[in-house]
């Protein structure tokens, strides 16, 4: 064999034994619980407006049951279903959650042991067939169209190492992951509702009247014992005749009942009977009650009287507004009881020692006062249309500035309609529960709004 022969020969065995050694060593592959890190959970899910329903389950290690919480929107309207579907002001916090949920990444890759899931806080709030009552995370689903998931994964602990993360597991994985989470996720009602009950501004308030009087509930009979009006004159809140000598209205006081009065929110929330929220729109209906209604009434401390007026055990408070809106709120029975015991009705009381938390109904209507707003004459005649300003009479300037009141007086007064008629859509169909710390700031009487007159 000559040289040249050998060479290529030693060329070939070289390449030979240098492809079988890249053949032969041994590869770094990425392990499967590693592959999709940074990846989003629910990748399918971009568009936070699809989300039309929200439910968030807790679970009370107290009484070992899951305690869910959901937000859905019904026709068009937000609604809350444990609360007898009423409505909620979901719209934006529902948006703000779906898209901080489209934002959760793997971050972290954690653990693909079951044995694990209860030390990281993921056991699901949900299976009836794990016994630990420990453990359990929290359950969030966020729901589109034809009720189609788009979202759904269990939040557990927070990591020591991780300030601002969640370990996360979705219901049908073993794995777990810490992920950055920023999420808002209240199951509490009062943060879901419309806080500004009356929708009033403090602003508009020009009338307080106090109605302070009782009922003997075995009688029926009522206790008068005092009206105190209070009334917004040139800015200044002046008393009403009743006032003694010695005493005159104080300001400040009546700047704390209207603080509070605009403050004002709910607790909890019990739908009224059919019959009943509507035969009480309008007080004047309310003789026709069925005698179930008018027990409906009474087990929250609310009476008829003969010619259909509406009585409370302790007493009233009427708000009049600017706008011609007078707002009866009607203070009923106490009843006891924390979260959903008084959110819900979920085993309300009227025993004191069942336990703390003090609160009273509260029943609200609205009526429209037209009355306030004399209808202003009109024009007689329309002969100044279509003429140049400078072109008019003294007479036909004069019929102007009246069509122009008139059409004003009119549209006020339309919109006054169509506010009366939301506010009695909103108020009729429902007994409020609120606090007892509101009850005291609103439920006041002429001793508390008063001061003795200076010497």
């Amino acid at each position: 064999m000559d040289e040249t022969k050998k060479t290529i020969y030693l060329v070939v065995a070289a390449v030979g034994l240098a492809g079988l050694a890249l053949v032969s060593v041994p590869r770094i592959s990425t392990p499967d619980a590693f592959a999709d890190r940074g990846e989003p959970f629910f990748s399918d899910f971009t568009d936070p407006n699809t989300a039309l329903t929200l439910e968030v389950v807790e679970f009370d290690e107290e009484t070992a049951a899951a305690r869910p919480f959901k937000v859905t929107n019904q026709d068009g309207v937000w609604t809350i279903p444990s609360h007898y579907d009423y409505p909620a002001d979901g719209a934006d916090r529902l948006a703000e959650t779906a898209a901080a949920v489209i934002g959760i990444t793997r971050d972290d890759f954690r653990s693909n042991n079951v044995a694990d899931h209860q030390a990281l806080g993921v056991l699901d709030p949900v299976d009836d067939t794990e016994t630990s009552l420990v453990g359990r995370g929290t359950r969030v689903t966020l729901r589109g169209d034809n009720e189609v998931a788009l979202a759904d994964f269990i939040i557990g602990n927070e990591p020591e190492d991780r300030t601002g993360f969640r370990f996360v597991r979705l219901p049908d994985q073993k794995r777990v992951y810490a992920a950055r989470m920023d999420i808002d996720l209240s199951t509490q009602f009062a943060d879901w509702i419309e806080a500004d009950l009356l929708l009033v501004e403090r602003d508009e308030i020009d009338r307080i009247v106090l109605h302070d009087y009782s009922i003997n509930e075995r009688t029926y009979t009522i206790a008068e014992r005092d009206i105190v009006t209070v009334s917004k004159t040139d800015g200044a809140w002046l008393g009403d005749r009743r006032m003694p000598n010695n005493r005159e209205i104080d300001e400040s006081k009546v700047n704390g009942l209207l603080s509070a009065i605009d403050g004002l929110s709910i607790v909890g929330v019990r739908p009224k009977p059919p019959g009943l929220s509507v035969g009480l729109t309008q007080l004047d209906a309310a003789t026709g009650l069925a005698r179930a209604d008018v027990l409906s009434l009474q087990s929250r401390g609310y009476y008829l009287t003969r010619d259909g007026g509406l009585r409370s055990n302790e007493g009233d408070l009427e708000v009049r507004s600017s706008e011609g809106i007078l707002y009866t709120l009607r203070f009923g029975e106490v009843l006891y009881g924390t979260g959903e015991a008084i959110s819900a009705g979920a085993a309300e009381t009227t025993d004191a020692s069942s336990g703390p938390g003090e609160n009273r109904y509260l029943f609200i209507t609205a009526e429209f006062e037209a009355g306030r707003f004399s209808e202003p004459p009109l024009p007689s005649n329309m002969e100044f249309e279509g003429k140049d300003r400078y072109d008019l009479t003294d007479a036909e300037l004069t019929n102007k500035a009246q069509h122009e009141a008139h059409t004003t007086w009119q549209s006020d007064m339309a919109r006054r309609a169509v506010r009366i008629a939301e506010l009695d859509a909103r108020f009729a169909p429902w007994y409020y529960v609120i606090s007892s710390e509101s009850f005291d700031k609103v439920h006041l009487t002429r001793t508390d709004l008063t001061k003795d007159k200076a010497n």
